[in-house]
């Protein structure tokens, strides 16, 4: 990476040649000019050396501060290119020393609720003499095309007989079948909590940490007992699935209880209630969905809450919440539905960002928040009646610089939300220390301000209070001439100077 910076730096430094040669040529043709004045021009030479002197001595000294300025911007940028190749390089890589979660949009189906019926068919085939000695010769598979395959997993009983009627025989199968009759979730009540992780927290890629649970109720409608099956569909896209479980009238099933892993099946006497609770947990990113239109039956009872700290989008033609409710920690969704038929579903989408663009996006601001800090600090010090030195300006240049460049170093060992503040703490200490104290406005800009693209979603925000802050510094702070301190001095009583002239002696 060392080596990465110094080819970025030559780089940048290369275009600035131009300038280079231009007051290379100014500097030789001033110093040919005074060395002719003084040989050819001796009275002239001494009379315009003390004018410019006392005229180029400040130009010259601020020039250089402007120019350290204007070369901070190039090395402001390099800065940024040698932590974004530092990120880049990470992504590519095969492995990683932090954790890189395999997250995706996550579909949740609503489950499905059946009981377990036996019906008995029958079928006649009347056999002519031909398909008969057919059958005899090859054996009752001559008749498939005509029948069920009794090798169905839903035929629980199957019966053959031949009875002979005139020349003809006729063939009669009674085949068992279980069925599954559709059962109507009675409620259906589910809570979810997406808790975001964002690349500020050190996440290459903003992902989500999801909470889910879900409590269902269904009634056996028949004055028989009844086998019901609960299927729970598991969640597509969601990776792996942490702290599973099923929960049927207070009891945990255990993996061997399951069907398929995520059913269940019992018996359930007439008008008998069953409570099942679903929870797990997850990671998932960009987006969360819950089927409901594929269900196309009356939906009795169904509540869903979601908890956030994201800011949620929803998708064109989707369930819109019945509630909406902004915290300071997030936003609280609710869909409250009673009896209702639906097509639609239930479709979040968040806007997702990458450390990399995060820091693109940071680090391309930095310059232009140098170049705002140095214009603010100009209308700050005419304001005030402040008065800065070029040293002192070209010192606090070079403490961005270095506490810029410490912020991108600690990133390789911290992340973002720490390593950027840590060196942007550093860097406004050491400016402070070469400005003062009331010199805070252009420093925040500075070292600070370029930091509001680590709060992914609210960097506007910052941007604009941090503008009415400084704002409201020039609105609050008097100018100059009508300071107290610039107030004519009030009398001093004889006694009190006196005081002070034996203090002094």
């Amino acid at each position: 990476m060392v080596q990465t910076a110094l080819d970025l730096l030559n780089s940048a430094l290369a275009g600035w040649q131009t300038l280079w040669r231009w007051l290379f040529w100014l500097g030789l043709l001033s110093g040919v000019g005074l060395l002719w004045l003084r040989i050819f021009r001796r009275p002239a030479y001494e009379r315009l050396l003390p004018r410019l002197r006392e005229s180029l001595a400040p130009l010259g000294t601020w020039g250089g501060a402007g120019l350290a300025v204007l070369l901070s911007f190039s090395v402001l940028g390099v800065l940024g290119q040698v932590v974004l190749h530092r990120v880049s390089a990470g992504d590519q890589t095969s492995a990683s020393r932090n954790a890189d979660p395999d997250a995706a949009p996550t579909t949740q189906a609503s489950p499905t609720v059946t009981y377990l019926t036996e019906s008995t068919y029958t079928r006649s085939l009347t056999l002519p003499p031909a398909l008969l000695r057919r059958v005899q010769l090859e054996g009752v598979q001559v008749l498939s095309p005509y029948l069920t395959d009794p090798s169905s997993d839903n035929i629980l009983r199957l019966r053959d007989r031949f009875t002979r009627s005139g020349q003809d025989v006729v063939f009669t199968r009674e085949a068992t079948l279980r069925s599954q009759m559709p059962l109507r979730l009675d409620r259906s009540r589910m809570n979810l909590n997406l808790d975001f992780v964002s690349p500020m927290q050190g996440a290459r890629r903003s992902y989500y940490n999801a909470s889910f649970s879900g409590q269902y109720a269904f009634t056996n409608p028949l004055k028989t007992p009844i086998t019901a099956r609960f299927v729970f569909p598991l969640p597509q896209g969601s990776g792996t699935l942490s702290d599973f479980r099923v929960i049927v009238n207070g009891q945990e099933l255990t993996a061997a209880q399951l069907i398929d892993g995520s059913g269940w099946e019992g018996r359930l006497a007439a008008g008998q209630t069953a409570n099942v609770e679903v929870a797990y947990r997850h990671q998932g990113a960009r987006g969360w969905s819950y089927l409901l239109g594929t269900r196309r039956e009356p939906i009795r009872d169904f509540a869903l809450n979601i908890k956030t700290n994201g800011v949620p989008k929803f998708q064109r033609y989707s369930l819109y919440p019945t509630r909406t409710a902004r915290t300071l920690g997030g936003t609280n969704l609710s869909w409250e539905l009673k009896n209702v038929i639906t097509a639609q579903d239930v479709s979040l989408s968040f806007t997702t960002a990458s450390l990399r663009e995060t820091l693109a996006k940071m680090y391309t601001f930095a310059p232009i928040a140098l170049l705002l800090a140095a214009l603010f600090g100009v209308v700050w010090t005419r304001w005030t009646g402040l008065r800065a030195t070029p040293l002192g300006v070209v010192l606090a240049t070079l403490s961005v610089l270095a506490g810029t460049a410490l912020g991108g170093v600690l990133m390789s060992y911290l992340p973002a939300y720490l390593a950027g503040p840590l060196g942007a703490l550093v860097a406004a200490v050491l400016a402070l220390r070469c400005l003062g104290v009331r010199y805070w406005p252009p420093v925040l800009i500075a070292t600070f301000l370029p930091l509001c693209f680590l709060l992914v979603g609210h960097a506007g925000l910052v941007l604009a209070l941090t503008l009415l802050l400084l704002l409201a510094a020039l609105i609050w702070k008097r100018p100059a001439g009508a300071s107290p301190e610039s107030a004519p001095p009030e009398s001093v009583p004889p006694h009190v100077e006196r005081w002070h002239l034996a203090a002094r002696e």
